[in-house]
């Protein structure tokens, strides 16, 4: 209690005595005073006393990483919607490079009082980041929902696309066509839905009887121009087809394989992941592993939903069938 007393009153920058008065609802402090103590309270991640929790606001943060993947934007607006059609009213907190951070967007939305918190994919997913923030969200009991898979210690609801299988999907139908020189081009080696997809496609060409070489698993970023120095690696060292863990990370192959002299899918294969707005649409139309945002996006609404109304904490994470959509950006290996 002594320790709790000393944080919070070094955070709002008043006596220790003050604090005492706020949380056990005593008179003679201003109302500034006592709602800053309160906030310090959500900030630091420790409960409010429950005369003094009051209503939360009918607010949801919905967390994003970036809006330059379709996808993400793709996902807020299917949960936005959702959250609008039963009462709630979803913040829209995006993270930028050099901007405002996740653990500093957890504490503004505890200052604000939310409902609840979905995460559309950020630190949760990555083993070597900062992960103190989501404590603060668990020790004041706060709903929360995890979209993409997260990290094992992390025991919150997630909702997530199989990428064990997803990239089982993709490696099979490449080695369908032929061929046996399969690249992939995935994110950083401490994101879990990466290494998924490599354990998957490791298992997968191991059965096949195509133990996956070394040379032919290139990491980077999750952008075009990231895909677009990985895929060139890969290319140089003799692979026919890449498979890659986003759609942007499948453009930045095609470049790279038309920069090499190359075509598309004469030449290189390329295979995505998402199949967010546009890739239809792209030169060529470009094979993909659909997630199905969707009914991941209204379970994860339901998931929140739940432990909002009192339903408990999930820790289970549910795992969701990807669907290989084939279009013109993958041939039979050319002899």
């Amino acid at each position: 209690m002594s320790q709790r007393l000393a944080e919070v009153a070094r955070k709002v920058g008043v006596s220790e005595a003050t604090v005492s008065r706020v949380l056990n609802d005593k008179p003679g402090v201003s109302d500034a005073t006592r709602q800053a103590v309160l906030t310090a309270l959500d900030v630091l991640g420790y409960e409010r006393p429950t005369k003094l929790r009051g209503e939360r606001a009918r607010l949801v943060g919905l967390v994003l990483p970036e809006l330059t993947n379709p996808i993400f934007p793709a996902f807020a607006e299917i949960i936005g919607g959702g959250l609008t059609q039963n009462g709630y009213t979803p913040l829209l907190c995006v993270q930028n490079a050099g901007g405002i951070s996740e653990s500093e967007y957890v504490d503004l939305l505890l200052q604000q009082q939310v409902s609840g918190v979905i995460f559309l994919g950020g630190n949760y997913s990555q083993a070597d980041s900062p992960h103190e923030h989501y404590e603060r969200l668990r020790r004041v009991k706060l709903p929360t929902v995890f979209v993409n898979a997260r990290v094992d210690r992390l025991e919150f609801a997630t909702v997530s696309t199989d990428d064990v299988l997803a990239a089982e999907q993709a490696v099979t139908h490449l080695r369908q066509l032929g061929h046996r020189r399969i690249g992939l081009l995935l994110g950083p080696s401490d994101h879990v839905p990466s290494e998924r997809k490599l354990d998957g496609a490791r298992r997968c060409l191991a059965q096949l009887g195509d133990p996956l070489e070394d040379d032919l698993v290139v990491r980077g970023l999750y952008t075009i121009e990231s895909g677009q120095a990985g895929a060139k690696q890969l290319i140089d060292a003799g692979a026919t087809a890449i498979v890659c863990a986003s759609d942007p990370l499948a453009l930045g192959a095609i470049r790279a394989a038309r920069r090499a002299g190359k075509r598309v899918p004469d030449d290189v294969s390329i295979v995505g992941f998402d199949d967010s707005s546009l890739m239809s649409c792209t030169e060529p139309p470009l094979t993909t592993v659909r997630q199905p945002i969707e009914s991941m996006g209204r379970t994860a609404i339901d998931l929140l939903l739940a432990q909002i109304r009192g339903g408990g904490r999930s820790h289970t994470e549910l795992l969701f069938e990807p669907e290989l959509v084939l279009r013109a950006s993958t041939a039979p290996l050319a002899s």
